[in-house]
């Protein structure tokens, strides 16, 4: 399956649970994957810490993630809570 088809899914997913983005933000989503050249997996991961932390679509925020996911090669949710436990975005 492709990264986008793979998004996509995820995206659809999102939007069943509730979290409805608008055709821009998800347009942006896909652009931060490729302005910064991260896995989907990272996506994935931003995205959903994004909702969480900032209980909105937070672009900058969502940008910001997927750097500091990229540069520290996170690579599960695991990882990511403790990042972002050391970052002090978490408890």
């Amino acid at each position: 399956m492709k990264d986008s088809e793979i998004l996509a899914y995820f995206l659809e997913n999102l939007w069943t649970k509730g979290f409805k983005l608008a055709d821009e933000e998800v347009n942006f989503i896909y652009f931060g994957q490729k302005f910064t050249d991260t896995s989907i997996e990272h996506v994935k991961l931003a995205l959903s810490f994004t909702l969480q932390l900032q209980m909105s679509f937070d672009r900058s925020f969502y940008i910001s993630l997927l750097e500091l996911f990229s540069r520290h090669n996170i690579q599960n949710k695991k990882e990511a809570i403790l990042l972002l436990k050391q970052n002090g975005l978490m408890n």
